[in-house]
């Protein structure tokens, strides 16, 4: 298929300022929501093991577990390290250490979960309850990471709400000009391969600790590619015209 020699060229620097626009505004959003989603890991996996920054630990701890803690002991040492004084942790660490006893649960532990946790665990929707004996020990067994139930769940929102996503700004980079065609291609595939390996590894994890390390790589991986897609559309659509580049380029058409 050619395209007649009459035909106006079709990219991003020769785009309508309507459609330069909207596609400026998806990807805005989109960018916008990937710091937060950065910013989300650190917070949440990013603490798993008690301190700052995603390393091979957080991961771990996230998806295979720490055979050798409870999840509740790790979150007291983690994320909810600012939910509770400094004694009144330690008091529910040496009890979940000391296999938890019912005996204490009423005169010891209850009245520190109850002012400490069940403020939000007991009330809000989707929070484990922590206002019974019962459900509290659920959490101070050892931790054998993410359930089979729990993976399946992220796993498909990811795959369809990502690969969503990634085809939007794919369609809007493939409109840049010039570019290698093999890079482009590469580029265009770069973010579902990541997003596969990333999800694959949450579930070999699992399995094995060691392919922890394959989560950081999918995810980081991702990332930048798909922000190298977003920066190059943006200055394909607004830097070069405004510069005064054009290109005669069909993106979309397969020229001889």
């Amino acid at each position: 298929m050619t395209a007649p020699e009459s035909s106006p060229a079709f990219n991003l620097p020769s785009l309508s300022l309507s459609l330069r626009t909207l596609f400026t505004g998806f990807l805005a959003v989109i960018g916008l929501g990937m710091l937060m989603s950065g910013a989300q890991i650190l917070l949440t996996h990013g603490m798993a093991d008690g301190e700052f920054g995603v390393s091979r630990n957080d991961i771990v701890f996230s998806y295979y577990g720490n055979r050798n803690g409870s999840r509740m002991a790790e979150k007291l040492a983690g994320t909810m390290k600012d939910k509770a004084s400094v004694a009144d942790r330690a008091k529910l660490i040496e009890w979940i250490k000391a296999g938890s006893p019912r005996e204490r649960w009423a005169p010891d532990v209850q009245p520190i979960v109850s002012s400490n946790c069940a403020k939000c665990h007991g009330t809000i929707p989707g929070l484990a309850d922590f206002r019974t004996y019962k459900a509290v020990t659920a959490f101070t067994k050892v931790n054998d990471g993410a359930s089979i139930s729990a993976l399946t769940r992220v796993s498909h929102i990811h795959l369809f709400g990502i690969a969503f996503i990634s085809f939007f700004v794919c369609v809007i980079f493939s409109l840049s000009v010039g570019l290698p065609k093999w890079l482009k291609a590469t580029v265009i595939a770069l973010p579902f391969i990541f997003q596969f390996i990333d999800i694959l590894s949450w579930w070999m994890t699992k399995w094995y600790p060691g392919f922890a390390y394959m989560t950081i790589v999918g995810g980081f991986s991702y990332h930048a590619s798909s922000a190298f897609m977003i920066l190059t559309s943006l200055y394909q659509m607004w830097v070069m015209p405004w510069r005064g580049r054009t290109s005669d380029e069909h993106a979309w058409i397969r020229l001889p």
